[in-house]
């Protein structure tokens, strides 16, 4: 699809986040002649960006229009549109002429030299080393996608020899017909099987489905196209799985790479980041950086907040902040990375994992188990006592201030207390970055 081609069409923006935002700003940028609607189930969205948008329709000289569909009514009449761009949360329902931001992009995008992320865990980290390798060799490099950016914000800028990293959720995959140039699973592990975010309840029906989203990152490569996996990918799921998967994979054109572990000196604390590490080193040798440049980039690079990011030491006691750890899958990895006693911070929204494989876990490596209040947490509790905790090893807490005061007490030097849920914030926070971001700002202000 070309920009022109939505001309004298009726287009609906299907929820306005950060992907759709950038889209409507870059339509009007290029005086687009179509009638814009924004379908919104939150009512005031259109008096955040009412004024923004009559701005930049005004340099439209009226060539654009701007509607409004908010409220309870958001989703109605969809049929009446000519094309519909979806947000990643955004169900795919029934309707015909859905596309999303991400497909335009694949469509408009000059350079060939795109590389996809995708995995249930450690996607983010992988895609920001890999761009940190690439800029370390001098290489034109834009970082966008389910990390924050919207590619949209510089499709405008990018020339024909750049190179673009995405990392690309299920959701934002589903709908895919096209696929990077070199794909990267990282892993794969249940989830996203229950709503759990109430401003975006999108969810994937079976274990098969969320698979089948993510097999479209390699799905529609061509010959002379690179996929990157761990071998157990994806003959079957890497790790522990709430289920087995049966779908069949799509036959292979591009070649396949495996990665194992990396052994290059890394911040990066943790045997799964030895994975994402050497995923990262696969993608930087098929883009021609040499071995010192990549050695010397993996050395440098620190990871992302909220990814077992290390807070400070206190009085001999180590805080790690691991607010993203929402499954127990990824809990399980981060208490793995330690061989000190643990203070666990656990516990929130309930995303219909089983946490029978957590609470053992816990039992092996954790002295004590701060309860964060939310849906999911009685479960966590039962199958902690099943697995023969004791129940004076776990308490609840309400906010932030009480886990950090009661973890404080209960540490002693050379112990770790560890912020890493196995759930989602819904409830108590807004989303695990608030979470972990009020949990440093606590731990910061300890005397």
């Amino acid at each position: 699809m070309k920009i022109k081609q939505l001309n004298n069409k009726k287009i609906a923006i299907l929820g306005l986040g950060i992907e759709n935002l950038a889209l409507v700003k870059y339509l009007l940028k290029y005086k687009v002649k179509a009638e814009i609607t924004v379908c919104d189930r939150r009512d005031d969205i259109k008096r955040k960006w009412i004024a923004a948008f009559a701005g930049m329709t005004k340099r439209g000289a009226g060539m654009t229009e701007i509607r409004w569909q908010v409220g309870k009514e958001y989703d109605k009449n969809l049929d009446k549109f000519d094309v519909l761009f979806r947000s990643p949360g955004w169900p795919m329902g029934e309707v015909k002429s859905i596309t999303s931001p991400m497909r335009l992009f694949f469509e408009l995008c000059p350079t060939k030299n795109i590389i996809g992320v995708t995995g249930t865990k450690g996607k983010g980290t992988t895609s920001s080393l890999i761009y940190e390798i690439l800029k370390a060799a001098g290489k034109k490099v834009w970082l966008a996608g389910n990390i924050g950016v919207a590619p949209f914000e510089f499709l405008d800028k990018i020339k024909p020899t750049d190179w673009v990293v995405l990392e690309l959720s299920s959701f934002q995959l589903e709908d895919m017909t096209v696929s990077p140039r070199i794909a990267v699973i990282t892993n794969f592990y249940a989830e996203h099987l229950a709503p759990a975010d109430p401003n975006n309840p999108n969810y994937h029906k079976s274990l098969k489905e969320y698979r089948e989203a993510k097999n479209n990152i390699f799905k529609w490569q061509k010959s002379g196209d690179y996929l990157i996996s761990n071998n157990q990918y994806p003959t079957r799921p890497n790790g522990h799985s709430s289920g087995r998967i049966t779908n069949k994979i799509p036959k292979l054109k591009s070649q396949k790479k495996y990665f194992k572990k990396s052994d290059l000196p890394s911040k990066l604390i943790g045997e799964h980041n030895k994975e994402n590490v050497a995923a990262a080193v696969e993608v930087a040798k098929i883009a021609g950086v040499n071995h010192e440049t990549i050695k010397k980039a993996v050395a440098k690079f620190k990871g992302l907040e909220h990814r077992l990011e290390f807070v400070r030491e206190l009085g001999g006691v180590k805080y790690y902040n691991d607010s993203f750890a929402t499954t127990p899958e990824s809990t399980i990895i981060a208490l793995k990375s330690f061989n000190a006693p643990i203070i666990a911070l656990l516990g929130g929204a309930d995303k219909s994992s089983n946490f029978k494989q957590l609470a053992k876990e816990v039992k092996r490596r954790v002295k004590f188990v701060v309860l964060f209040k939310g849906r999911a947490t009685p479960r966590i509790k039962k199958e902690l006592l099943k697995a023969g905790y004791e129940n004076k090893k776990m308490k609840y807490v309400s906010n932030i201030k009480s886990a950090v005061d009661l973890a404080r007490r209960k540490a002693r030097p050379g112990d770790v207390v560890l912020l890493s849920t196995a759930c989602a914030s819904f409830g108590m926070f807004k989303n695990y970055k608030e979470r972990g971001k009020l949990f440093k700002a606590e731990i910061l202000k300890q005397k």
